[in-house]
């Protein structure tokens, strides 16, 4: 006969099997634009946008790829990161390079 701890939960039980807690919104627009300049060697410009999923977070990241002279011909280009519940970097993919002068046309 096994004791059984009383102040131990049962591995099965609802509340053990739920998903992690969602870092906050500011962890994790910290975390894409930091582990993102770290994979592409540069320093992320912002994060534009960011959403919570079922799983965790995405966000759209903003990062240089050409410095060109004027400043304003620069190719800057937006990075969509997917984001774990903890903040942690799933994968990452371009979505559109533009010119930092550009403005947003129909898209």
């Amino acid at each position: 006969m096994t004791s059984i701890d009383p102040d131990t939960p049962p591995t099965d039980t609802p509340e053990n099997t739920q998903r992690p807690r969602r870092v906050p919104v500011a962890q994790a627009m910290r975390g894409a634009a930091q582990q993102l300049g770290e994979l592409l060697g540069t320093a992320p410009e912002a994060v534009s946008a960011m959403q919570p999923t079922p799983d965790g977070w995405v966000a759209d990241v903003e990062v240089v790829e050409l410095v060109r002279v004027p400043e304003t011909m620069t190719i800057m280009a937006t990075y969509r990161v997917t984001l774990d519940s903890q903040g942690q970097l799933l994968g990452y993919e371009r979505q559109h390079r533009y010119a930092r002068g550009q403005l947003d046309r129909g898209r």
